[in-house]
């Protein structure tokens, strides 16, 4: 299939033909044509397919259809994302997919001074991306109205989970009209959000094009079980490999991050941290320095698990595993995108095994061990005599007595 398959109008087939866009993915051939049907969406699919356009592309043409130029722009699209970076990247491809439809989009979120953006509401908007407490802020100030609100996206729900966005999002979703379309996008979808998924939703149709907490096939992950003193010393040793050309390393701490970052730099490798106590510009600056190859190396906490995308990403490390498990799906989702490959190397210490064991029956697979770089992990005493017992030959256990051929030889030995 490709996308003008999908009825969509002109200016929108040109916009994607001029970002080199031609066959939807699975998400977005099922999800585009069920929202240009005024459908309600439930959409599960892995990071990285493709999950953003499935939402922009027909809302995009459903404004533009109905929009009147003549007049001052109304906001009529709300999209609510968790992070400042997932944030800023789906106004980026509003900005894509939109350039030739005129319509006004904008971003908003905290760690930032207001200004700006309350400047750029005040224009006229058709489509809003926000963080949920930007957004209940400048609607307490009477700054942003969402009565005239016809299309709700709520996008990474999980991650609004796992961030204690929920009663937040809550909030929200009081605000807005009765009378609505919603669309609920995540790359997991645990109990508790096809709960609010259904209080939420009316009649949706699922599109679920994955299973759930999947990891994309083109993704070849490993584990390299490694002492935690040594993991610095490894990371340096993958970093000489002439293969990984840029690298995305997950850290679990913000401490961590700037740590891993201060070490590389005594080696002279280009590095920058991204994590919740950096401001938004250096977060920007770093993450703008990493996609024009200025910096071979992002290390970044999990706040950014979800927020960036960059193409040709090459290798994602997982310094330290998340003791989230289906923090790892997302993580490891940086890379191998839209259809791409793409290496995910995970490097686990003895501590971190119960989160490897977690993660593998989350994901439902065994991740390949590495035993071939020059740091491997020396098992524990325990864990070589449980091998060891493992591995020994089972003893075929005793009869049970036959008590009556026992109580008969006892007879005839009286006789």
């Amino acid at each position: 299939m490709i996308f003008q398959d999908l009825n969509l109008i002109t200016p929108i087939l040109q916009a994607l033909e001029k970002e080199g866009y031609t066959n939807p993915t699975p998400i977005q051939e099922q999800a585009i044509p069920s929202i240009l049907l005024d459908k309600d969406i439930l959409g599960c699919a892995q990071t990285g397919t493709g999950k953003t356009a499935a939402f922009a592309i027909p809302i995009l043409q459903k404004l533009h259809k109905n929009k009147d130029y003549s007049k001052h722009a109304v906001l009529k699209a709300l999209i609510l994302t968790p992070t400042r970076e997932l944030a800023i990247q789906i106004d980026e491809s509003f900005a894509s997919y939109g350039q030739f439809l005129g319509l006004h989009h904008t971003v908003i979120f905290g760690g930032v001074k207001q200004g700006n953006q309350v400047n750029r509401l005040n224009k006229g908007i058709d489509i809003l991306i926000a963080t949920p407490g930007r957004l209940l802020d400048l609607m307490s100030q009477g700054i942003i109205s969402l009565r005239n609100i016809e299309y709700f996206v709520l996008d990474e729900a999980d991650r609004m989970l796992d961030m204690g966005f929920i009663n937040d999002v809550k909030k929200v979703i009081k605000e807005l009209p009765v009378v609505r379309q919603n669309l609920l996008f995540s790359a997991t979808m645990p109990n508790e959000i096809v709960g609010l998924a259904n209080n939420i939703l009316k009649n949706p149709v699922r599109v679920e094009v994955t299973p759930v907490s999947s990891t994309v096939e083109m993704i070849q992950q490993t584990i390299c079980m490694v002492d935690q003193k040594n993991k610095a010393d490894l990371l340096l040793y993958f970093l000489k490999n002439k293969d990984i050309s840029n690298v995305l390393v997950f850290t679990r701490t913000k401490h961590g991050a700037d740590k891993v970052v201060k070490m590389l730099a005594k080696s002279n490798i280009k590095a920058a941290a991204i994590h919740g106590n950096k401001s938004q510009i250096a977060r920007q600056n770093a993450l703008n320095d990493f996609k024009s190859n200025k910096i071979k190396v992002l290390v970044a906490t999990d706040i950014a698990a979800r927020g960036i995308d960059i193409d040709g990403l090459s290798h994602v490390i997982n310094y330290e595993i998340p003791n989230i498990s289906e923090t790892y799906v997302h993580r490891i989702g940086r890379t191998g995108r839209a259809g791409a490959s793409g290496i995910a190397i995970s490097f686990c210490s003895q501590d971190e095994k119960p989160y490897l064991k977690d993660i593998e029956k989350v994901i439902q697979k065994k991740i390949p061990v590495n035993d071939t770089h020059p740091y491997i992990l020396v098992p524990t005493a325990e864990e070589i005599n449980q091998e060891i017992l493992k591995n020994l030959p089972v003893k075929p256990a005793n009869k049970p007595a036959n008590k009556t051929a026992t109580k008969k030889k006892k007879w005839y030995a009286k006789r």
